[in-house]
């Protein structure tokens, strides 16, 4: 199920994704959704871990992209939704990418799979040669 947006929820936010400080401004949009939303401190924490990951997977492995993040209802519940994509050369092996434990070497040494655990909903899709696209969403508990 994909979460989707109200506009009485609020404005969807975009982050152009080109350099570092750009994965600092994806961090703070998403803790300014995640306040908003009103998601527990835990809860925001592990959202704007995975954002940061995320982030600079699509600047580093991506060769940059964007992010949009908005706040989400699906039904009664709220949260925050991020979307991640990139044109770049895809996840070659996404099986060995989403294992526990497994890393490029750069970023928080969390992986794909660690972000996956910090967030409630987590989809990708990737083809090599075509770039890849991650949604993640975070619900109010």
């Amino acid at each position: 199920m994909s979460p989707e947006n109200s506009a009485a929820e609020g404005t969807a936010v975009t982050v152009a994704i080109a350099a570092a400080g750009d994965v600092v401004l994806a961090r703070q949009s998403a803790r300014n959704l995640a306040l908003d939303c009103g998601l527990s401190l835990i809860d925001q924490t592990k959202l704007v871990t995975a954002v940061s990951e995320l982030a600079r997977n699509t600047l580093i492995h991506g060769g940059g992209g964007g992010m949009r993040a908005s706040i989400v209802r699906d039904g009664v519940r709220r949260g925050v939704s991020a979307v991640f994509e990139d044109s770049g050369p895809g996840i070659a092996d996404l099986d060995l990418a989403m294992t526990d434990g497994w890393t490029s070497g750069t970023g928080l040494g969390l992986g794909l799979s660690g972000s996956r655990r910090l967030v409630d909903s987590f989809e990708i899709d990737t083809v090599p040669g075509r770039g890849t696209s991650v949604t993640i969403v975070k619900w109010v508990r």
